[in-house]
């Protein structure tokens, strides 16, 4: 049995906050540097620990039965996991399972289920796990970005640009080195002299500054 009591309403109240952040580029732009930067991590840690290892354990695979129920899931499995176990190896050990869950949803049409901001965050887990299919499923990740821009409000427009350039910049992370070597260090892995150079740069895809609106 579950030991959390939080339903997938809880979660998806949580991450996507009824404040109208879709109606404006810098209102949006603060709601996804918080959830993509750390900001969240204290009220992750605090109010959903318990949930977060209820989903690793697969205790709460039965929320994925619906649209809105795999995408609280997929928040728990992808997103959670790097506050709660940040900088440990923790942190990537849903990655494959949420990789899973995305596939499957839109198979289902779970993905086309949802708002367009909300899909984004099936594309940003498969760009996170790493792979042997690693590169393949960024043919996936551009031709869901393409469905996600041609739903996305007037108010959201710059998103289009902005989704495609981050998707390249971590193609090319992988096409060059077959993994993130910045989890390198985290991971106890033996990096190559150019992932050492590409490390030194602390210039990473998932890792930076807020964009300007």
């Amino acid at each position: 049995m579950p030991n959390t009591k939080h339903s997938p309403d809880d979660v998806l109240d949580f991450w996507f906050p009824d404040t109208g952040f879709w109606q404006s580029q810098e209102a949006f732009g603060d709601w996804i540097h918080t959830r993509s930067q750390g900001g969240m991590d204290a009220a992750i840690c605090a109010d959903f620990a318990g949930l977060t290892t209820d989903a690793a354990r697969g205790l709460l695979d039965h929320w994925a039965e619906s649209p809105r129920g795999r995408l609280a899931l997929l928040i728990a499995l992808d997103q959670f996991p790097r506050s709660l176990w940040r900088d440990t190896p923790g942190a990537y050990a849903q990655d494959i399972k949420a990789n899973l869950l995305v596939i499957d949803g839109v198979e289902r049409g779970h993905f086309a289920a949802i708002k367009p901001w909300e899909r984004l965050f099936y594309v940003i887990a498969l760009g996170h796990c790493e792979g042997p299919d690693h590169l393949a499923r960024f043919d996936l990740i551009d031709q869901l970005t393409g469905q996600i821009i041609a739903d996305l409000p007037p108010a959201l427009a710059f998103l289009g640009d902005q989704l495609r350039a981050q998707h390249a910049r971590v193609r090319s992370v992988i096409e060059r080195f077959g993994r993130h070597p910045h989890r390198n260090p985290i991971y106890g892995r033996v990096s190559s002299p150019e992932e050492e150079a590409y490390i030194a740069t602390g210039d990473f895809p998932h890792i930076k500054e807020k964009p300007v609106p």
